[in-house]
């Protein structure tokens, strides 16, 4: 599982790399963001950073970010609670998204989608054992506030999180910096 973890977040790395132009360095302020998140795609807490695919600090691109789960996680016997315990986990948040707005507006709004990889099998929703996983998707649909030649940014919204079968309704808030 490590080996995967790790694999794909060079994959990303590279990918991230390869979609930043050598020669614009610096020419597009606001392209790129690094925050922080209560709850979202990274289930509990997560640092993301977050780029365009493009020369604007609207349309496409995606994030990657490093985050942790802690949270109580059941066994169960016949539908009944047998044992609980405290786990903690690594995950591993990552999405494609798009920024609607205005060129000249720092209100925009993203959508987005992707998959979190946690380090162990947890059941987030407490449903029962066969509910365990370390892949869940995620979405996004999120007011972000960035300006426009970078500087101070937040986002708040709704950020569904789904795991076999079942959707779990969850939302997020995160600041940091845009540059």
């Amino acid at each position: 599982m490590k080996k995967g973890l790790l694999f794909i977040m060079a994959l990303v790395v590279s990918f991230a790399l390869y979609a930043q132009p050598r020669n614009t360095v610096g020419k597009y302020p606001g392209r790129t963001q690094f925050f922080a998140e209560v709850g979202g795609p990274g289930i509990l807490f997560s640092a993301n950073i977050d780029t365009r695919f493009n020369t604007s600090s609207l349309g496409w691109g995606g994030r990657i970010g490093l985050g942790f789960y802690t949270g109580e996680q059941y066994n169960y016997n016949n539908g009944m609670y047998y044992n609980y315990y405290s786990q903690s986990v690594v995950t591993v948040p990552l999405q494609v998204n798009y920024i609607f707005g205005k060129l000249d507006s720092p209100h925009t709004f993203e959508v987005g989608g992707g998959l979190t990889v946690t380090g162990k099998k947890i059941d987030i929703m407490n449903y029962n054992d066969s509910a365990r996983s370390s892949l869940f998707g995620t979405a996004s649909f999120m007011y972000r506030r960035q300006p426009l030649k970078g500087g101070f940014t937040w986002r708040i919204g709704f950020t569904p999180i789904i795991a076999n079968g079942y959707i779990m309704p969850s939302g997020a808030a995160s600041v940091g910096y845009s540059f």
